[in-house]
């Protein structure tokens, strides 16, 4: 009987061969393939409704591949930048929401784009009380409710009538409040350590930066007695006037409807 040998393999071919196969079975199979656009639309906004973010992520780039150039591809995106900042990747929203608002400049969703780009940035916990507690507001805290202001204010400009648009000022003004009363927080914190000359800047700050807020009231107080402490009383008398003429009925200047014997403005 003759006998049969298999010839020898190299071994760089059984490795490759390998490398191959470990490939193939590692590489899912894609559940889409067949669908239609629509049902991989359908799939994504039931993930997304059932809290499943990151799955509707997956399937809105799958259909904005599988329908590019179609309204629904333009739906797709909108909807993944929204999932995105749902997971808080607000990175990855603010660059998907900037690349919509770049290619699809009169999309009738252009003032929704606009809105999310400026809700992503927002931070419910910048408000009036909620950061008085900490002892700093981080720059990115600030330079986000900047950017999330101009969004809102780029949407009021652009799109006065749109439905966003009330929501929009309101969140505006919250931002607005929110900085303002941070800075004012600070300055008062530099007044009560004698640190006059920084309670001044950051007064300041408040003042010219964020005009006609509730928190100008209590900057310009610190003012006076920064100013006061520091020996500058012309400027001492300056503010003390603008408080009077803008906050008449101010608790800075009476107490219970009576002027105080000793300076009101010696807090510290």
């Amino acid at each position: 009987m003759r006998s049969f040998r298999l010839s020898a393999v190299p071994t760089g071919l059984v490795l490759a061969l390998g490398l191959l196969l470990s490939g193939c079975a590692n590489n899912p199979k894609d559940v889409t393939a067949g669908w239609t656009p629509e049902k991989i639309y359908t799939e994504a906004r039931d993930e997304a409704n059932s809290g499943a973010w990151d799955k509707a992520i997956g399937y809105y780039d799958k259909l904005e591949g599988r329908a590019a150039g179609t309204v629904l591809a333009q739906q797709a995106q909108i909807d993944k930048a929204y999932a995105q900042y749902k997971t808080g990747d607000k990175i990855q929203a603010i660059a998907t929401l900037d690349r919509f608002i770049r290619l699809h400049p009169a999309s009738p969703a252009l003032d929704y784009a606009i809105y999310l780009k400026g809700l992503v940035n927002f931070n419910d916990n910048l408000g009036l009380f909620a950061f008085l507690t900490r002892q700093d507001l981080s720059e990115r805290d600030q330079m986000a409710a900047k950017e999330s202001f101009e969004a809102f204010k780029e949407l009021t400009t652009r799109f006065p009538d749109s439905k966003y648009t009330p929501e929009a000022r309101q969140r505006m003004m919250y931002i607005v409040n929110a900085l303002a009363s941070y800075e004012v927080h600070v300055a008062r914190y530099y007044a009560s350590r004698g640190a006059h000359v920084a309670a001044v800047n950051r007064a300041q700050q408040a003042i010219s930066e964020y005009q006609g807020v509730p928190a100008v009231e209590e900057a310009l107080a610190i003012l006076i007695g920064s100013y006061d402490a520091l020996g500058m009383t012309d400027l001492r008398d300056d503010a003390k006037r603008v408080l009077e003429k803008n906050f008449p009925r101010s608790d800075y200047l009476t107490v219970g409807g009576v002027k105080k014997s000793s300076p009101w403005w010696r807090l510290w």
